[in-house]
């Protein structure tokens, strides 16, 4: 029984990098050895084992066939006479397919360090091209890695050029494929991440709604960079360089949809493209099943982001709608994440990425004057049900109105 260290924890050292997640192979061992060690088993597919002190996953080195459509159409083998060499031969990329044992020799059989140097993300074998999930993995590398310069290599992206048209990547669950979305929307350059994808071909069969964006002009007065797809990709990167949170990093991704149904004769102006959007919004979270808090985010930023760019101007009756829409009274957090994405989309603009934004302020504090109305008078005045909720909103208006005059 020999056990080693391997995949991410053995790459991100080599790189300098902080290794958090550890994983483990044991090498010439059984189900009943383990067990026998202490072990407590856990995979369902495979023998992945809990070890008895640190908790850590061990699994059996094992082998595996493709019998299926997806991500989980395997059959996985598992023995004591499966080799370290065969173990890593199935993984993704040779930065992934290394190993080290207890003294730190290291086993490279793929060139998984001379790839480091070379700063490129490189298929360890064909057998890649069998899962579909790895085009999503190897997109998510590329903005991990990409502040070090890793590219894929064209080998690479060729293969997943391939699974792009082969419809595999329809046979990914919605689960699977949102999870390596949020993770690599939470990189430091998630704007990566949707370019490779654009690039294989796999952004039009994942997500057709943003590779339309591409080539699609807006006015050159407020978008300098004019094509509405290198816009949402700076727009990603604001939010990114601001350490925004994932709900705010979803709706920047999303918000500009609507521009994508605008006929070609209306270029470069997009009228109600805010309204027109919200279907495409609607259907990108349902298809991935995103997480009920970015999917109300996202389509409150693609309805509103305009009244958050022309703050300043709308009337106290349009600001108070404004702010209902929103209920910042029971959730100020969301009003606030609102106005990072307005912020983030005002930046993402060629030659505009350090412009201040003064309406985030006086969205706070017209949210503020809203807040400040208390309900207590008004029931001492008598007002109950419906009339109590029509004054709550006319006190909140004269607020508002009163903040507008002195801002």
């Amino acid at each position: 029984m020999q056990i080693y260290k391997v995949g991410g924890a053995v790459r991100d050292r080599l790189l300098g990098k902080p290794v958090t997640d550890i994983d483990w192979v044991v090498v010439g061992a059984t189900t009943e050895e383990m067990l026998a060690k202490g072990y407590r088993p856990v995979g369902a597919d495979f023998p992945v084992f809990l070890h008895p002190k640190s908790g850590e996953e061990y699994a059996l080195a094992r082998t595996e066939r493709k019998n299926g459509r997806g991500y989980g159409g395997f059959i996985f083998h598992a023995s004591p006479d499966v080799t370290l060499e065969e173990d890593l031969i199935r993984r993704d990329l040779t930065i992934n397919a290394m190993a080290e044992d207890d003294q730190q020799n290291l086993t490279d059989p793929y060139h998984g360090q001379q790839d480091l140097e070379a700063r490129l993300l490189r298929h360890v074998s064909p057998a890649f091209a069998e899962d579909p999930l790895r085009v999503l993995r190897v997109a998510r590398f590329a903005a991990r890695y990409a502040e070090l310069g890793f590219t894929v290599a064209p080998e690479t992206l060729e293969l997943m050029h391939q699974l792009s048209e082969s419809g595999e990547l329809e046979a990914l669950t919605p689960e699977r494929s949102w999870k390596e979305i949020a993770r690599a929307l939470m990189e430091d350059q998630p704007q990566v991440f949707i370019e490779v994808l654009r690039e294989c071909g796999a952004l039009k069969v994942l997500m057709p709604e943003i590779d339309a964006l591409f080539g699609v002009p807006q006015p050159e007065a407020h978008h300098p960079e004019i094509d509405t797809g290198v816009h949402t990709l700076s727009v990603l990167e604001q939010a990114a360089r601001h350490k925004q949170p994932l709900t705010v990093r979803w709706a920047c991704l999303l918000h500009d949809l609507g521009k994508g149904l605008t006929p070609e004769k209306e270029w470069p102006r997009h009228i109600a493209h805010e309204h027109k959007g919200l279907k495409l919004i609607k259907a990108v979270n349902e298809r991935f099943k995103v997480p009920k808090d970015c999917q109300e985010l996202a389509l409150l930023v693609g309805k509103y982001h305009t009244h958050g760019h022309r703050a300043l101007e709308l009337k106290p009756s349009t600001l108070l709608e404004l702010l209902q829409s929103f209920d910042v009274y029971r959730r100020p957090q969301r009003f606030e994440e609102f106005i990072a994405a307005c912020e983030m989309d005002a930046r993402g603009r060629k030659g505009l990425e350090q412009r201040s934004y003064p309406q985030a302020d006086y969205l706070r504090g017209a949210a503020t004057a809203a807040r400040s109305i208390a309900v207590q008078p008004l029931l001492e005045k008598g007002f109950k049900g419906p009339e109590l909720g029509e004054a709550i909103k006319g006190e909140r208006l004269k607020a508002l109105k009163a903040y507008k005059d002195q801002a």
